[in-house]
């Protein structure tokens, strides 16, 4: 970076970052750069005014996140129906908030969202929550071709939890939360909070989300040997044996996306509550889908692309 260009530096060629804090600070400068880009992504063909029954020329109202039509003066509010709805915090913020988000490959604490932008705690948990409810994908489009299927446990050891949060009669390692996941080779990762792991509740999952025919591969685990009655081609891996991969059979891949899930939760959060553990799973599911994507700024409008107008918001 040249000495005579500090007051407009520029990321450097050389940097593995697509999208940096300078870029973000210069497309998003204050709110009024939020709003604009938040209407043009809602409104790519234009407003439609409903009372002139048509696509009219809106312009923005002076001091109201608004947009006015040109002919009969109705208000269009960008914000109502989206996470930014009845929030009184700068648009500006919460865009820094989703940059700082899509910025880490672990994701980040509300707590760090607190320091970073200067809000208080409650206002962060807020946002953190609101940005991460866009980022389910439990209606994507089902799993095929060769996928792995596992399960796993989350959660801290009973005697190390205080009595009034210990469990009685859970199946699995006592005190743990049960997750269900399923993963495409070199694809999609599906991961699921379930109430136990026997048959009755996980073969529905798999159904649910893995197209007919598909090649299955589990470990030996009693609960998917009706698989090839369901229409599945199943192989098994047998981990008791001491026999990880055999040809093409292993379940690498999903044990994988386990272990970075944990260490992310280990390292970022220390703990998640069986209440909150499916949005966090969520989130870890959408990066780990877009690991290999292209393009300028992938993760961050990754992130964006997810911010729709949901009529359950727009008329509360």
């Amino acid at each position: 970076m040249s000495k005579s260009n500090r007051n407009n530096p520029l990321r450097s060629y050389s940097s593995d970052g697509t999208f940096s804090m300078m870029e973000f600070d210069r497309e998003f400068p204050n709110d009024a750069a939020c709003l604009e880009w938040l209407k043009n992504r809602l409104y790519p063909d234009g407003i439609f005014c409903p009372k002139c029954q048509k696509i009219t020329k809106h312009h923005r109202v002076a001091n109201r996140p608004s947009y006015s039509c040109q002919f009969c003066g109705h208000h269009e509010h960008p914000m109502r129906g989206t996470i930014f709805q009845d929030s009184a915090t700068s648009l500006k913020l919460w865009f820094h908030a989703i940059f700082l988000m899509a910025s880490t490959r672990c994701g980040i604490s509300a707590k760090q969202l607190e320091r970073e932008l200067g809000v208080t705690y409650k206002c962060a948990w807020r946002m953190f929550n609101r940005i991460r409810s866009m980022l389910d994908e439990g209606d994507g489009p089902k799993l095929s071709g060769k996928v792995e299927v596992d399960e796993s446990f989350f959660g801290g050891k009973e005697p190390n939890k205080h009595w009034s949060k210990r469990q009685s009669g859970h199946r699995g390692p006592v005190g743990k939360t049960a997750v269900w996941g399923a993963v495409e080779r070199q694809g999609r990762v599906v991961a699921r909070v379930v109430s136990d792991t026997t048959a009755r509740i996980v073969l529905p999952h798999v159904r649910e989300r893995i197209m007919p025919h598909s090649v299955i591969f589990t470990d030996e685990a009693r609960i998917y040997r009706n698989l090839p009655r369901l229409g599945y081609d199943h192989q098994r891996v047998y981990h008791t044996a001491g026999i990880y991969v055999e040809g093409d059979a292993h379940t690498n891949t999903i044990e994988g996306f386990w272990s970075l899930t944990k260490n992310g939760i280990r390292g970022v959060y220390h703990n998640v509550s069986t209440k909150h553990l499916q949005s966090y799973l969520n989130e870890y599911s959408f990066r780990f889908n877009r690991r290999k994507s292209l393009g300028k700024r992938n993760m961050f409008d990754a992130f964006v692309s997810r911010i729709e107008k949901k009529a359950s918001l727009a008329t509360a």
